[in-house]
């Protein structure tokens, strides 16, 4: 009997599935390996950070500034009076290992960050929301609660993996790669995390004016605004909603048996 060889059905190469699915499928799964090894790299560096002193963060970062910082004159009186501020914040902080400094963000949106080595960001957008000195001693004690916990470590992790993954995608140099300050305000802290901030910022208002009036002030009036507002889209997208926090703030002093009534201290520059 002759062998005769047939001939292959047409398209036995080629996939029964839609080409748009598969490149979907294909996309998707691409998205779910890069998600596991960022989330995966993440966790690997914040660990490691965790176990590094800080006396030698505080070492390590001492004159460090994010590179994409624009700072205002350091002839602008509101730096030297923040500045001030925090140094008498942190005098209710005895055992703190840092030498906190602070830089002035020549941005228009409200945020605050605290980044490695004790370097506090505030930016001129916050500082033209805030109405009195109490107000701006909150939103730094808070800054300062993260430092107590270390928070920022975890923030520094992250920013890391950010930067180093958005390197890879756009081709740039990895070895010269630098740390953002918004690769690091890209982040958000666990509910946890902020509400230990928030405890130990209204703590230190406390210990600084003997009571926490109008340390929400500026919570109350964001939450009573439009939270799409420019001015403070920015620090609501790393920091809680408002009225969460207006009303944790509230619990937090009725919890510890603090004044909510006393004089307010009006900010130098206002007004001018």
């Amino acid at each position: 009997m002759k062998f005769i060889a047939k001939k292959p059905r047409e398209g036995i190469n080629v996939s029964d599935e839609h080409p748009l699915v598969e490149a979907g499928t294909l996309i998707v799964g691409l998205t779910a390996i890069f998600i596991v090894i960022a989330l995966a790299l993440i966790f690997i560096i914040e660990v490691a950070l965790y176990f590094v002193s800080t006396e030698a963060e505080a070492e390590l970062f001492s004159d460090w500034i994010p590179d994409d910082l624009v700072t205002v004159s350091p002839a602008d009186e509101r730096l030297e009076q923040t500045q001030l501020l925090i140094d008498r914040l942190v005098m209710h902080w005895a055992d703190t290992p840092y030498e906190f400094r602070v830089e002035i963000d020549d941005s228009d949106v409200a945020n605050a960050m605290a980044l490695p080595g004790g370097l506090i960001i505030v930016t001129q957008g916050l500082l033209d929301q805030v109405e009195s000195e109490n107000e701006l001693a909150f939103v730094l004690g808070h800054e300062l609660g993260h430092f107590r916990n270390r928070d920022h470590l975890r923030a520094l992790g992250r920013g890391l993996v950010l930067s180093i993954f958005f390197a890879v995608i756009t081709g740039n140099d990895v070895a010269g790669l630098g740390i953002n300050a918004t690769d690091i305000a890209l982040r958000g802290f666990s509910r946890e995390q902020e509400t230990k901030a928030d405890a130990f910022g209204l703590a230190i208002v406390h210990s600084e004016y003997g009571h926490v009036n109008q340390a929400a002030r500026l919570f109350e009036r964001w939450d009573a605004a439009d939270e799409n507002s420019l001015a403070i889209i920015t620090y609501l997208s790393t920091h809680p909603q408002p009225g969460d926090r207006v009303e944790r703030l509230r619990a937090i002093a009725e919890r510890d048996g603090w004044r909510t009534e006393g004089p307010t201290t009006s900010l130098g520059w206002k007004g001018r």
